[in-house]
């Protein structure tokens, strides 16, 4: 069995081998869940946890001394009925005949049937105290195991590359996180521990009537492999059924989740009927397939419900024929009740295979993202004093099974300079920066990028992004503050810091006139800003920073010119000390850089200072006289 990953916040390494994913928790309290799959259906949930495992012990214990007690129960009234009311001998339990004698003998015994009811009385009540704790120690064993489910899913997410999670929707991944981890915990609460019980109990119950009378026993198992049979080939549909209908929810979720963060746009554009209408369709979809699983459920408890009646039929059938060739009428009231007993283990069977077969689908669908590979650091990989210095050697780039959106591409950035990069779409500008964050990594053909003369394949990621500032054109903003939003890269910072990146971001003036200033509660994906605010917090953020290399993927395209101008005012004294790299189609943003690089389909088509480019006869000096007379025009 080899390592597979280490998730580094829940500290759960994990290893898959042949089908089998192991997550033990290395710290203090240990996790373990086995997942053997065979045929799409779970075969074996088992955990356990350091710490736990007296609790777990307990639990089966507990299960064994309920049913002991549930069928002692039946036993204690046959024996009063046929051994101390009559004078038969007490023929299972032997050993009470020296208790009887100490309490006076059957004669006392007989005056005293109160003694007796208090024996029925406490064997109930030590049952229902077992059971109590059993069904507490599970409970609390299901949540447990569901808590660390969430935290293992959550943390493993953490460390999934950039490429995971771009071809992944997001409502899947919510589904599988929420509902999948809660179908699990359900078998775990409800199930399992019933699936145990179930199995001690027949296991006993066969042993008491095996010991009393053959042929009532077998009257009693007659249609029991039937009921096997059929549960079997219930769990077996059900399986396929739930697979289909969870999936249909994972789309649903995700069609759901889509339109509440793209509610402007759809009000924009007066899409509300055709969102509906899709919601509608995948909702349809997915009652559809509940609803055929309902049916299939429904059909199984109603044939269920025959099969049992019948069984108590062939019971009371042969029970009242036996008690004329010498069965005592207590002992078939005790194989009636054990009948009864085994009604409700025996039909639960189809619903625990049902639920085994959902929790496998589930814990399928879990294992996918537990078994995608997450972003590791090699273990002699640096984290070295970064100052900004940036080299591109014959970088070539491609994503999965398309041709390179970067060819040969060429530059180096200092520190304390500015590279401007100018392309249409589609040219690899956001993808060259992606390579320099580590979001995607270069192939081993694929040229070198090196930082201070490191090459980044060999620093850690978490190092070389803590020195990378990137401001992305379409920034995210949290449901929080703005002073929260915008001390994101450090949150230990007071109020004077923030509003110095405020006022170098050109926002400070807009943020005071807010009603709660810094404290003003912005919207999920801060939806209550305009655009341009959301560029000015996100550019504050990623200055408070304080970065060495600080990156604007066309982070001004949504503020007008002249405010564009008084930012980059601001930030050319912040930035004096590092490298940045400035990414946008305005060439006002782009002309004051140090070098400007345009790209064309992958290509380092021009590079060269303003002047030098305007000079030429290119791609940059036709956009610069296009946007000039651009300009002229809005101006008269």
């Amino acid at each position: 069995m080899l390592p597979f990953s280490l998730i580094p916040n829940c500290h759960l390494p994990f290893f898959i081998d042949r089908g089998i994913i192991c997550i033990t928790e290395l710290s203090d309290e240990v996790f373990f869940l086995s997942l053997p799959w065979t045929r799409g259906r779970l075969a074996l949930l088992w955990t356990a946890e350091k710490g736990r495992r007296a609790r777990l012990c307990a639990v089966v214990l507990c299960t064994l001394l309920t049913v002991f007690f549930q069928l002692l129960t039946p036993q204690v009234i046959r024996l009063t009925v046929d051994s101390v009311i009559d004078d038969k001998p007490f023929s299972l339990l032997g050993a009470l005949t020296g208790l009887v004698d100490a309490l006076g003998g059957r004669a006392y015994l007989r005056e005293a049937l109160w003694i007796p009811a208090l024996a029925v009385i406490g064997v109930g009540l030590l049952g229902g105290l077992f059971n109590l704790i059993r069904r507490y120690f599970v409970l609390e064993n299901a949540e447990f195991v569901a808590q660390k489910l969430r935290n293992t899913l959550y943390g493993h997410i953490q460390t999934l590359p950039y490429d995971w999670h771009v071809n992944i929707q997001t409502g899947d991944i919510i589904q599988r996180s929420t509902s999948d981890v809660d179908t699990v915990r359900t078998f775990l609460s409800s199930q399992m521990g019933e699936m145990v019980r179930s199995l001690a109990l027949v296991a006993s119950a066969l042993f008491f009537m095996f010991s009393m009378d053959l042929t009532m026993t077998l009257a009693t198992l007659s249609l029991l492999p039937f009921i096997f049979l059929y549960s079997w080939r219930l769990s077996r549909s059900v399986s396929k059924r739930f697979q289909e209908a969870d999936e249909a929810e994972g789309a649903l979720q995700a069609v759901a989740q889509e339109n509440l963060t793209g509610v402007r746009v759809v009000r924009a554009f007066g899409r509300e009927r055709f969102e509906v209408d899709r919601f509608n369709e995948k909702n349809n979809a997915w009652a559809n397939l509940v609803i055929r699983m309902g049916d299939l459920l429904g059909n199984f408890w109603g044939t269920g419900d025959i099969i049992t009646g019948l069984q108590m039929v062939i019971v009371m059938a042969v029970g009242v024929m036996r008690c004329t060739t010498g069965l005592t009428p207590a002992t078939f009231l005790t194989f009636y009740a054990y009948a009864n007993m085994l009604i409700w283990p025996v039909r639960n069977l189809g619903r625990v295979l049902t639920d085994m077969s959902k929790s496998s689908v589930s814990l399928g669908r879990i294992k996918e993202i537990l078994a995608a590979a997450p972003e590791t650091d090699a273990p002699d990989d640096l984290t070295p004093p970064i100052t900004g210095e940036i080299r591109f050697e014959h970088v070539t780039f491609g994503y999965k099974d398309q041709p390179p959106v970067l060819k040969d591409i060429s530059f180096t950035l200092k520190r304390g300079q500015t590279l401007a990069i100018l392309g249409g779409t589609g040219s690899g500008k956001s993808s060259l920066v992606h390579l320099l964050c580590r979001l995607y990594d270069l192939p081993d053909d694929g040229g070198r990028i090196t930082v201070d003369g490191f090459d980044i394949r060999h620093i850690r990621r978490h190092w070389l992004r803590r020195h990378v500032g990137l401001v992305l054109q379409e920034p995210f903003l949290f449901s929080k503050t703005i002073h929260e939003n915008i001390s994101l890269t450090a949150p230990s910072a007071d109020r004077e810091q923030v509003c110095h990146a405020a006022q170098l971001a050109a926002l400070h003036d807009s943020i005071e006139d807010f009603s709660q200033g810094y404290d003003t509660l912005i919207g999920e994906r801060g939806v209550t800003l305009s655009g341009g605010q959301r560029q000015r917090v996100a550019i504050a953020r990623m200055l408070m920073q304080d970065a060495p290399i600080m990156i604007f993927d066309d982070s001004l395209s949504a503020v007008d010119t002249e405010t564009d101008a008084r930012i980059r005012r601001a930030l050319r004294e912040k930035t004096a000390h590092a490298a940045t790299i400035i990414i946008s189609h305005r060439l006002s943003t782009l002309m004051q850089a140090d070098t400007i690089l345009v790209l064309r389909d992958g290509l380092v088509e021009e590079m060269g200072t303003h002047d030098q480019l305007v000079a030429g006869a290119g791609t940059y000096r036709r956009i610069f006289e296009m946007q000039g007379r651009l300009e002229e025009e809005v101006s008269t």
